[in-house]
């Protein structure tokens, strides 16, 4: 592959796009030990499962893998915002569309027609209400209100919500419990009284062997020895011992950052000494650092210190 794809000069025809498919590929993922017993426990005692851990670590994945591994689909997600309430996890109501019809149809909609046009079903009220069992994420719950995440276990445990506006309930009977995978950054504490009635663990970042193990079953191309060279280099990076980052790439950078030089040819294996790399390689391995910095700062840094 061509790396000088676009340049100033002249035109060129678009490159066809090529994403990794196995990037997003839920068989391939390698929960640690310890999350395997986390998850059996939460299963067990039908609890959800919180996951905390540093961005990019896998905690988002988690949910697919299971929903995978046990033949559900894939799972219903549930983003918390800074404005998410209780009745969010179950529907959403267009008040205002529903307000705009009334104001300019003549005829009146009925109950099971606002339904299909103004209510909006959320992760926890789908799983309710198709009465089956599915994997629900709840994503960044730290970034909702303080009060949320004592209401999604209030829920949880009822497995029923209402539906005012169209006079409707639904219920979920205790054998189609959800399998609920909660996830937080960790930005703010959560509630003592939720973090009781959750089973919980954290995603440590992977160690050495771990990241080539994982790197391996997602991109093709490298041998052990251009792997490895590669992981130690991200770890030196990470380690903040030669660089110093304001925030650390992890995991799914790693992964990017791997598959795009696979893509470009990079000569991995000669990674193993910086300083004797073919100026080609060099502009290669700079030209890839986007992908592990996430600000100007960051990015400057690691420029500097490879040039």
């Amino acid at each position: 592959m061509s790396f000088h794809i676009y340049r100033d000069t002249g035109q060129a025809e678009l490159p066809a796009s090529a994403p990794n498919p196995k990037l997003q590929d839920a068989s391939l993922y390698m929960p640690p030990k310890g999350l395997q017993s986390a998850v059996n426990v939460a299963l067990a005692l039908g609890q959800p499962l919180l996951l905390t851990g540093e961005p990019g670590t896998g905690k988002t994945q988690l949910a697919y893998h299971l929903a995978y591994f046990f033949g559900l689909g894939k799972p219903l997600v549930f983003n918390a915002q800074t404005t998410s309430n209780a009745r969010d996890l179950f529907y959403r109501y267009d008040a205002l569309g529903h307000f705009q019809y009334s104001q300019t149809q003549k005829n009146a909609l009925s109950p099971d027609d606002v339904e299909s046009r103004f209510i909006h079903y959320q992760a926890l009220g789908e799983a309710i209400r198709h009465q089956r069992k599915a994997v629900v994420l709840l994503d960044e719950l730290d970034k909702a209100p303080r009060d949320l995440p004592n209401d999604v276990l209030a829920a949880i445990e009822d497995l029923r919500f209402d539906v005012p506006e169209v006079g409707k309930s639904y219920a979920a009977p205790a054998d189609l419990r959800p399998i609920i995978i909660m996830t937080s950054n960790s930005e703010k504490n959560l509630p003592d009284a939720f973090l009781r009635r959750v089973v919980y663990y954290h995603i440590a970042f992977p160690d050495h062997r771990s990241l080539l193990q994982i790197v391996s079953k997602k991109v093709d191309g490298y041998d052990e020895k251009g792997l490895d060279a590669l992981v130690a280099h991200f770890e030196t990076i990470r380690s903040g011992s030669e660089v110093k980052l304001r925030k650390n790439p992890a995991t799914a950078e790693l992964i990017q950052w791997v598959s795009l030089l696979r893509r470009l040819e990079f000569p991995a294996e000669k990674l193993v000494d910086v300083d004797a790399l073919p100026e080609s390689a060099r502009e290669m391995l700079l030209a890839s650092y986007p992908v592990l910095a996430k600000s100007k700062e960051d990015l400057k840094a690691l420029n500097d210190w490879l040039k």
